[in-house]
């Protein structure tokens, strides 16, 4: 395989943090790799530094020369004064900057360099760029081309930026966090975009189901190291097993001798300057190994959530409506005791606004919401990181609570709680200035739940959050006795924690679906599935028809039929001889832009009496 991307030996720390040491990997033409590790790790940090955004300590980084390579950051930023299209030609890249120089070239009198560029352009296939750019933002549900940046929400953006990266067609496409703001239906498209698309890839992202079914192989950073998996997320989470398991086998390997050779080493001091200098070494060696912290914690955190009455949560007759986009249309529903209710549907129909209007925020026009007098509500937002960024960690946690009951007069400090969830006693007493954006999020989520609820409404809860991060989450809401509604678009977090699904199909349509998302989408596919078989008979009986009785061609189709051969023979042969003009040479600037005109068209032309030839010839004659 042709080698693209090459890194040997790269580090990277800020002050004393040491993100990775001396890690080397490789990405050959045609790899699709994703990059798994916990948030802080520096999975962002690394992406920014292939991608040249960022700077590095020490090691190499050689890409193969002229590989065209595409990035989408976490956070993308445009001018606000560009409008949607413009931000998917912003970031130039050679069919782009292309594009402008014949922009230019035609606004300049007398059109100098137009032969060179005509002949570029078609070689880039550069006519084609614009469709491609609204076809690709249509997929993704951009729609206004001419909408400014400035009025684009956070996950506009994100998949304005999407589009701009795929749009280029690189051979190298190096994503963060892709599903990122993409409803269901965008994110099935992307996987089959991407499991048809002739590119390698490297890739972020916290959709295990995306992870397995795109990318064929694992690339993790763990304790600085990184390791290399030759498979998809599956097969990965086996061999991770191992590897822990070899790890700690390892390790309790080292302690024992370390013991033996601690006693040894302490033993007749007054002799050391005899003892075997190798002995010395391996030592100092051991000792390394035998003080390693693997932490690979499996305690189940099974929290006692404070007490919930009978009644729970009551919404009767709910109206809700922006304009012509209805939300809710005569909603009625009663929550039960340890319900785990999970909310899916495209954006723009209402999820959001749902749970505003069931946490009070939001108003419905009318009806009514009747909350239980036992029911405590832990709200997870999609706008709620607020923190005063000079307080530690520990002191966000602590300040809502010190302990966190489990049950059975068993307790967990704030301190205990957030080692759960992935802080480290070092972490724990940094700044919050110092966390990265999912370090932020997981932060806020041990707010919510420190406040030890007894209903969580959680509202895209899965983005930015590492996997291992959603491990302990599903794990704490799989043995969580209390209410739960989730709304999320990872697919494999609503499979492991909620029963059923409240489905917004948009316009007020909700349908309650019994079961999990997996379950939601095979009933979808036999469905579909069934509505075609029903309409297949009505087919066959017409194919029969014809096939047994086939409709002559009237005389004037005959007519049309044979002009058409005419007409299209003649546009061929006039497309022949434009393209044998435009590359002669002869032309003048004037005959140049002529000919550059009449070509699309005499190519719109073909293909629409091509089309009605095709038509015609299935008529018998």
């Amino acid at each position: 395989m042709v080698s693209y991307l090459q890194v040997d030996g790269l580090t990277k720390s800020f002050g004393d943090l040491i993100l990775f040491k001396d890690i080397s990997f490789g990405i050959a033409e045609g790899q699709r790799v994703g990059l798994i590790a916990k948030n802080g790790a520096g999975k962002t940090t690394l992406l920014n530094i292939l991608s040249g955004k960022e700077g590095y300590d020490g090691g190499n980084i050689v890409y193969r020369r002229d590989l065209k390579v595409a990035y989408l950051e976490q956070d993308p930023h445009y001018p606000e004064e560009l409008t949607v299209l413009e931000a998917c030609f912003h970031h130039g890249n050679s069919t782009v900057e292309l594009i402008k120089e014949y922009e230019k070239c035609m606004e300049t009198e007398g059109h100098p360099g137009l032969e060179e560029l005509l002949i570029r352009m078609e070689h880039e296939k550069a006519w084609d760029y614009e469709r491609q750019a609204k076809q690709i933002l249509s997929q993704l549900k951009i729609r206004d081309f001419n909408q400014k940046v400035k009025h684009l929400s956070g996950g506009q953006l994100k998949r304005v930026a999407l589009a701009n990266t795929l749009i280029t067609e690189p051979d190298l496409l190096i994503l963060d966090e892709p599903t990122n703001h993409l409803d269901l239906d965008m994110t099935e498209w992307l996987e089959e975009y991407l499991q048809r698309a002739n590119l390698s890839l490297l890739m972020v992202t916290h959709d295990r189901y995306f992870l397995d079914r795109v990318c064929s192989e694992i690339l993790e950073i763990d304790n600085r190291q990184v390791y290399q998996y030759k498979g998809n997320y599956t097969y990965y989470l086996e061999k991770r097993e191992e590897r822990v398991n070899a790890v700690t086998v390892e390790i309790e390997r080292a302690n024992n001798l370390y013991r033996t050779e601690l006693e040894w080493m302490r033993r007749m001091p007054q002799a050391r300057g005899h003892k075997a200098r190798y002995r010395e070494d391996a030592f100092y060696e051991l000792e390394k190994v035998a003080k390693q912290r693997f932490n690979n914690d499996n305690v189940k955190l099974d929290v006692k959530a404070s007490y919930i009455g009978s009644k729970i949560f009551e919404a009767e007759h709910l109206f809700k409506s922006f304009g012509d986009l209805k939300i809710l249309d005569d909603f009625s529903y009663i929550f039960s005791r340890y319900e785990k209710m999970g909310i899916v549907g495209n954006n723009g129909t209402g999820k959001s606004t749902f749970i505003k209007m069931l946490m009070g925020e939001v108003q419905p026009d009318s009806g009514t919401i009747d909350i239980g007098e036992t029911v405590r509500f832990g709200y997870y937002s999609q706008d709620g990181l607020q923190f005063d960024d000079q307080l530690k960690v520990i002191d966000v946690v602590q300040n809502i609570a010190e302990v966190i009951e489990l049950g059975n007069g068993k307790k967990l400090t704030a301190s205990q709680f957030l080692q759960h969830f992935l802080f480290t006693p070092e972490t724990q007493h940094s700044y919050v200035y110092k966390l990265s954006g999912g370090e932020r999020r997981r932060l806020y989520l041990c707010t919510v739940l420190m406040r030890n609820p007894n209903f969580l409404v959680l509202d895209e809860p899965t983005n930015d959050l590492d996997i291992v991060t959603l491990n302990v989450l599903e794990e704490y809401l799989q043995n969580f006795k209390g209410c739960v509604i989730v709304v999320s678009h990872d697919r494999y977090f609503m499979d492991k924690v909620v029963d059923h699904l409240l489905v917004f199909n948009g316009q007020g349509d909700i349908r309650d679906f019994p079961g999990n998302y997996s379950h939601y989408r095979d009933w979808k596919e036999m469905r579909d599935l069934r509505q075609k078989e029903e309409e297949k008979p009505k087919e066959e009986k017409t194919d029969r028809v014809r096939l047994n009785d086939k409709r002559k061609m009237s005389y004037k189709e005959k007519r049309e039929f044979e002009q058409l051969e005419k007409d299209i023979a003649a546009l061929e042969g006039e497309k022949e001889q434009i393209e044998l003009a435009l590359c002669s040479g002869a032309l003048s600037v004037d005959e140049l832009t002529e000919k550059s005109i009449r070509l699309p068209e005499v190519n719109n032309q073909i293909e629409e009496k091509t089309m009605r030839w095709l038509e015609l010839s299935e008529i018998e004659s």
